[in-house]
């Protein structure tokens, strides 16, 4: 079943319910239930036969009343005009199809239109006599109750036209619950994506105290319940948030005017019908409810019935999201021409003609002095009434390409050519799965497809009502809103004059508490949302920001010592690279070549890690910077560390191996030497793998020091695997420590282990300290210990080790000779 109606909960309650029945009574006991059946108002027969559900007549002042669990009949009186437009849609584009040799050739589509009144539980009725799966329906004569069509057009008197695709045989689906009941599709975008796009443009406008009414209905209940939620992710709070049905007693419309009077927000969000509206509309006039911003749905933003009616002035500058423009080249005409009807003998002629002209084809006495005789020859062009209008063409046109979308999966299934097959028999399950997966163009070069959920793509207008000197309103276009673009193009206003309430070219304010002055912070006020705040001093030693919050003062120092410390650390870094550079620039020379002069500059890397590490220890915790500052420390220390510890052993052997019958110096040359360097480093690497794995670091908000800030730290995660980190480095230091202290009074003028001792004893004395010192530190300052501790320890290496080669090297040329390097001291 294909129809474009919008169906409410209550009335799917009622159709499952009547279809519960359905599989356990009879067929007389199930339309006992259904009440009388309904005959149809427009009748046509065909090849494939499409069923059309129109609200022709309008009843929306009459309330639905029920006897013995039965409808009482309704009493519709009045025309609705929309209704038969749409019908005429409907009829257009299947005389186009029925007349076209490319799509459906040789079949002919007939149709079969039911009136619902209005009326929900009619509705029902007339769906499940279209949906019964009884093949005798070539005539409705025999029984009312049954129906043999496989798509329904549909329509709701509240102006969105839905497309929907139900399946029947042993079942009846037609719901707005997409993973339950996959079958429901659209020509129109869901509202899901209106909701989030009058969120997104209240905020563009700066409006965060807003109120809202909605209709009593699934289409205002649901739309604003989407609207809230994105509202309050977006920093808006609604002061008020009622409902409103065209039912209610003036009792309820009462109390909404007070609510509105009463409220301090000046912008009123709809999610409403236009019948719906039209009534506030009229009692908000007689109060004279002026001056407040309105923004509107697309179901009476570019109504043009709403914009006439006696208290439009109200709505005046709104603003509010529409039907992309359309346009169906042939269909005005077509709307024009009832006079085929009539030639047909369709009842519906009759009463849309007395209903246009005001006149009778069958005068009584009675109506003889108040009515004139219909001549069948009035001009329709001529009429000045909502029939004429063609606003709705974006309407029309959704209507048009629901039709089109089942003769294309019609076409698809039946295998046509030049002609189609006669022998094939398209059920509802074929045709909803080939539905699922068309995309054509119609032949305005519009693209109709659905997505995996059933609807088209979300485009909507973004107009404004711009009153005309005569009084008369302009619905212009000042925007469009696109929802498959990322959510900051979505958006997208023109640079055009807007017309706000009361006539107004700037921009409304509508929010609860102002921006707070320099030196004040927010206070939530006791009861209300999080916009309603007071503007309160702060506290001595603090200061406010732009978000009206106070921050301690050493907050603000904050940059300044971050810039400090960057300074350091590059500065060291710097200070690394240029010991390199000068090293590289005489590494033939023999101080450089001394003690192997890879791992000279595979420590100077080293080093220039350690400096750089400590950066990762700025800015804001995150799960990736918490895990990467220990992680980084440790391996670059130990890689150091390492480093160092293979250029003592070195030491040991080069003195060792001078012994008669020694050669240790062929068991430790430079290839060992970087095995025994990868060695220890990967040894740490395994431990941070072990930690990051079990338990890693993590970002964390610390409440116990200080009860008026919140101090964001990097939790440690599992102290073991930090602690295990720190004690494997000290352990290479201590070991490297003792053996550069055994070494420091070997014979030689130039014995590396003396500096390597005094760099490892700066070296152990730097983290013995930073111990103690880390855990009694509470928050930001257990980080600026460890990263003085970074930067102590490693300019100790530094200096320790390099400067005095770079004194020789730039000072004392003379000394760097190799007879100088062998000499032995006395």
């Amino acid at each position: 079943m294909l129809s474009t109606q919008r169906w409410s909960e209550q009335g799917l309650a009622l159709l499952q319910l009547l279809l519960v029945a359905s599989f356990s009574k009879s067929e007389e006991q199930v339309c006992s239930l259904m009440g009388e059946p309904e005959e149809p108002q427009l009748f046509k027969t065909g090849d494939v036969i499409l069923g059309g559900i129109f609200s022709f007549q309008s009843n929306w002042k009459t309330v639905e009343l029920t006897y013995a669990h039965r409808p009482l009949p309704l009493q519709c009186t009045s025309l609705n005009f929309r209704a038969f437009q749409y019908a005429q849609a409907m009829l257009f584009a299947i005389e186009e199809i029925n007349n076209s040799s490319d799509l459906l050739p040789g079949i002919t589509l007939g149709y079969m239109m039911y009136d619902t009144c209005g009326s929900i539980a009619r509705s029902v009725r007339v769906a499940l006599a279209l949906t019964d799966v009884n093949e005798e329906t070539a005539s409705l004569s025999d029984n009312p109750c049954r129906g043999s069509v496989p798509a329904i057009i549909g329509e709701a008197s509240s102006s969105p036209i839905y497309l929907q695709i139900c399946i029947f045989n042993s079942i009846f689906i037609i719901t707005f619950n997409k993973v339950r009941y996959p079958s429901f599709l659209r020509t129109i975008p869901s509202d899901y994506y209106q909701s989030r796009a009058l969120a997104q443009m209240v905020k563009h406008f700066g409006w965060t105290w807003v109120g809202a009414i909605r209709s009593s209905d699934d289409y205002g209940t649901n739309g604003m319940a989407t609207f809230t939620d994105t509202a309050t992710q977006l920093g808006i709070c609604l002061e008020y948030s009622v409902s409103f049905f065209r039912t209610d007693p003036s009792e309820k419309i009462q109390r909404i005017i007070n609510i509105i009077k009463g409220s301090t927000s000046r912008v009123i969000v709809t999610f409403l019908s236009y019948t719906d509206l039209e009534i506030l509309i009229d009692e908000f006039a007689h109060h004279n409810l002026t001056g407040y911003q309105w923004v509107g749905t697309e179901a009476w933003i570019s109504d043009s019935v709403t914009a006439t009616t006696e208290g439009h002035y109200i709505l005046d500058g709104s603003v509010g999201l529409a039907i992309p423009k359309a346009e169906v080249s042939g269909l005005r005409e077509f709307m024009l021409d009832v006079k085929p009807l009539n030639s047909s003998g369709e009842k519906l002629f009759t009463q849309f003609w007395e209903t246009a002209f005001h006149c009778s084809f069958k005068r009584t006495k009675e109506t003889a002095g108040s009515q004139k005789e219909c001549t069948g020859y009035e001009d329709l062009a001529g009429l000045e009434n909502s029939f004429n209008d063609m606003s709705l063409m974006p309407i029309f046109n959704n209507v048009y390409k629901g039709v089109y979308a089942i003769a294309h999966s019609l076409h698809n299934i039946l295998g046509c050519g030049q002609k189609c097959s006669n022998t094939a028999s398209p059920d509802p399950f074929t045709i909803l799965q080939n539905i699922k997966n068309i995309h054509f163009k119609t032949k305005e070069g519009e693209e109709v497809y659905f997505n995996e959920n059933g609807d088209p793509a979300a485009k909507y207008d973004i107009i404004n009502w711009q009153p005309k000197k005569d009084g008369s309103v302009e619905f212009v276009t000042i925007g469009l809103y696109d929802a498959s673009l990322p959510e900051d193009k979505q958006l997208n206003l023109d640079n055009k004059t807007f017309n706000w309430a009361n006539n107004s070219k700037k921009v409304p304010v509508s929010i609860c508490s102002g921006t707070c002055d320099s030196g004040t912070r927010k206070v939530l006020q006791k009861g209300k949302p999080v916009c309603c705040y007071d503007c309160i001093p702060c506290a001595e030693g603090e200061v406010s920001n732009t978000t009206g919050t106070s921050i301690a003062l050493s907050s603000i120092r904050e940059p300044f010592h971050k810039s400090v410390k960057q300074i350091k650390d590059r500065g060291g870094a710097c200070l690394t690279a240029t010991v390199a550079f000068i090293f590289f620039r005489h590494r033939n020379t023999p101080i450089v070549k001394a003690n192997n002069s890879e791992l000279s500059f595979l420590l100077l890397f080293s080093l220039t890690l350690c400096f750089l590490c400590s950066l990762t220890f700025i800015g804001r915790p995150s799960d990736w910077s918490c895990m990467l500052r220990h992680t980084a420390f440790g391996i670059t220390f130990v890689l150091c560390i390492s480093c160092v510890l293979g250029k003592t052993l070195a030491v040991l052997m080069a003195f060792k191996a001078t012994l008669p019958g020694s050669n240790l110096m062929k068991w430790f040359g430079p290839r060992r030497q970087r095995i025994v360097v990868l060695a220890f480093t990967f040894i740490q690497i395994g431990i941070c793998i072990v930690w990051l794995t079990a338990n890693p670091p993590y970002p964390f908000k610390n409440l116990r020091h200080f009860k008026d800030k919140i101090i964001l730290e990097c939790a440690l995660g599992s102290p073991i695997g930090f602690w295990a980190v720190l004690g494997y480095i000290g352990l290479l230091a201590l070991l490297c420590f003792i053996l550069a202290f055994l070494a420091r009074k070997l014979p030689d003028n130039f014995n590396e282990a003396k500096f390597i001792t005094f760099s490892m004893l700066i070296f152990c004395a730097v983290w013995m300290t930073f111990i103690p010192a880390y855990v009694s530190s509470p928050g930001k300052f257990s980080v600026v210990v460890e990263i003085f501790a970074i930067l102590a320890s490693s300019f100790g290496l530094l200096f320790c080790i390099f400067f005095p080669k770079c004194y020789i090297i730039l000072l004392k040329p003379e000394k760097n000779t190799k007879k100088n390097m062998m000499d032995k001291k006395s």
